[in-house]
């Protein structure tokens, strides 16, 4: 049973003042934004190495998730931070589609692209490669992933700057969310 006493005061709740909440509500949304970008950056393509699959501009999310649980695979879209000492100084990262694996040999014959002896079936290139796919040849190492761009005859990549240590990769490319028309998850 419960008494009406009249008089006595009314307890206070004690939740923290507006202020508080605001300043919490702050700190909340920075900390998840700080963790997304870490687990899933943004990147922005910046040239023409990747056409047609993606061209200037294309804003794309990146998952650094993905290669903790796994290691790369042929045919995955990948962003890694660039091999020469200027540019990996000033935080420049490349987008390439691996080609070779660990382990691997890559061969360029005849401007066509073989992997241990098979020529590679590449649908996804913007043009067969013309006089920049000169032959030659790479043996792979233990941690080494043979990257190309799919615009062969407008890239810079492995047959450049050689084959990319996996210590090197940010991540794998796995949704472009610009421009709208090309909203969508990335197929290999």
């Amino acid at each position: 049973m419960v008494r009406h006493t009249g008089d006595l005061p009314r307890p206070r709740l004690k939740t923290p003042g507006l202020l508080m909440e605001l300043v919490g509500t702050v700190v909340f949304v920075l900390a998840v934004t700080v963790l997304f970008d870490l687990a899933i950056p943004r990147s922005l393509v910046d040239g023409h190495s990747m056409e047609p699959t993606f061209y200037g501009h294309d804003r794309l999310v990146v998952s650094r998730v993905h290669y903790l649980l796994s290691q790369p695979e042929r045919g995955d879209i990948v962003v890694f931070n660039s091999l020469r000492p200027s540019e990996a100084a000033r935080g420049v990262m490349l987008i390439k589609r691996i080609v070779g694996l660990p382990g691997d040999s890559v061969v360029i014959r005849d401007r066509q692209v073989h992997i241990n002896g098979v020529a590679l079936d590449e649908p996804y290139i913007k043009e067969p490669c013309g006089r920049r796919c000169r032959d030659d040849e790479w043996s792979l190492g233990a941690d080494e992933y043979f990257v190309m761009g799919d615009n062969r005859n407008n890239s810079n990549d492995s047959r450049a700057f050689g084959p990319v240590p996996l210590r090197h990769i940010v991540g794998e490319v796995i949704f472009r969310y610009f421009p709208l028309h090309a909203i969508g998850l990335i197929a290999q």
